[in-house]
C-alpha cells in the first residue's frame, strides 16, 4: 500500500556540536516518551515522514539530519567519520535532555545507532536497526600497510574534490531519478523526498542536499574486532529489520546475529533497502509493539 503525505508539520530545530550547526525535527508531544529516528547516508530527516505520522501520538520524536545531509551544515574538510556522527547524537541527546530514550535507525544510521548504544548503553533503552550496515569485508582491510591505506585515503578524497554535484533542469527530473533509485517508490513518495532532499540552484537547477564528501571514508576507524566488541556491550533489547531484496552485509546477517545479547531478526518479504517506504505497514507492525514494550523505560523532559 502506497503511504500518503504525512498529515502532521514537524517544527524544525538548531544545535551546535564541533562547531558545526545542524538541524532536527522535533514532532511535538513533549511529554511523551522520546524516540530518536537517524537517517543513513545520503538521505535527510524527511524520510521519517510517514513513519512518524503514526508515531508522534505516542511519542516524542526527535529527527536529526546528520552532518552534511539535508539542512545541516557540511564538514569543513574529509572525511565523515562514524565517530563524528556519534559525537553529534551524544550531543543532541545531552543537549535536549532525551535520555534514556529508544532509537530507530537506518542503513548508516543503524550502524551508527549500534555503535551508539554500545558505548552508552546507559543512555538506550531500546534500538530498531533498519537494513543496518556494518561489518562490510572491505572497510576493514586485512593486512593493508598504514602507507597504502594513507595514499588510498588522498587519492579518493582528491578524487571527490572534483566531482561536481549533479544538477537536474526540473524537480520533476530529480524526483524521476529518486524513484529509479528505489523502484519500490510510489510517484507521491519519491515526489515528497525530493522536494525536502533537494536544493534550487542560481541557475533554476536542482542537486541533491548532501555533501559529495559523504562518500568519503577515514583511513583509520575501528577494526572489525573492535566493532563486534561494541556489539556485544548493548544491553538493551534490539530489533533487527531486514528485506529480503535489500542490501547484502546487514547487521543481523552473515553470522552478525550472535553478537546482540538480547536482539529479534524480522526479514520483510517485497522491499528494498528503504523498507520502511517499501512496506510501511509491515514495518510498524513490528517497530510498533518493541517500542510500546520498552516506552517505560524512557522518559521525556
Amino acid at each position: 500500500m502506497a503511504a500518503s503525505e504525512p498529515r502532521t508539520a514537524p517544527t524544525s530545530h538548531t544545535y551546535y556540536s564541533e562547531r558545526l550547526r545542524l538541524h532536527y525535527l522535533d514532532w511535538g508531544n513533549p511529554e511523551a516518551p522520546p524516540v530518536l529516528l537517524i537517517h543513513g547516508v545520503q538521505d535527510h530527516c524527511h524520510s521519517w515522514d510517514w513513519v512518524c505520522d503514526a508515531l508522534h501520538q505516542d511519542y516524542h520524536l526527535i529527527v536529526p539530519d546528520l552532518r552534511g545531509h539535508g539542512d545541516s551544515e557540511w564538514n569543513h574538510g574529509a572525511p565523515y567519520s562514524t565517530l563524528d556522527y556519534i559525537y553529534d547524537i551524544h550531543q543532541l541527546i545531552a543537549q535536549r535532555d532525551l535520555a534514556p530514550l529508544q532509537i530507530v535507525a537506518h542503513s548508516m544510521g543503524g550502524n551508527i545507532a549500534c555503535l551508539f548504544a554500545g558505548i552508552y548503553p546507559e543512555l538506550v533503552s531500546s534500538l530498531t536497526s533498519i537494513e543496518g550496515i556494518g561489518a562490510i569485508p572491505h572497510w576493514y582491510p586485512d593486512g593493508a600497510t598504514p602507507v597504502k591505506r594513507i595514499r588510498q585515503w588522498v587519492q579518493d578524497v582528491h578524487g571527490l574534490s572534483s566531482r561536481a554535484p549533479r544538477r537536474y533542469n526540473t524537480l520533476h527530473e530529480a524526483w524521476q531519478r529518486m524513484q529509479q533509485s528505489n523502484p519500490h517508490l510510489s510517484e507521491e513518495q519519491a515526489r515528497h523526498l525530493t522536494i525536502h532532499g533537494s536544493n534550487q540552484n542560481e541557475d533554476g537547477t536542482y542537486s541533491w542536499k548532501f555533501d559529495n564528501y559523504t562518500h568519503s571514508r577515514p583511513p583509520f576507524s575501528m577494526g572489525y574486532q573492535e566493532l563486534v566488541a561494541t556489539w556485544e556491550n548493548i544491553t538493551c533489547s534490539t530489533l533487527l529489520v531486514n528485506a529480503r531484496q535489500g542490501y547484502s552485509h546487514r547487521t543481523g546477517q552473515a553470522g552478525s546475529l550472535k553478537h546482540f545479547k538480547n536482539a529479534h531478526l524480522v526479514d520483510i518479504d517485497k522491499a528494498g533497502h528503504w523498507l520502511h517506504h517499501d512496506q510501511l505497514e509491515e514495518f510498524l507492525s513490528h517497530l510498533k509493539p518493541h517500542l510500546a514494550r520498552h516506552a517505560q523505560k524512557s522518559r521525556s523532559t
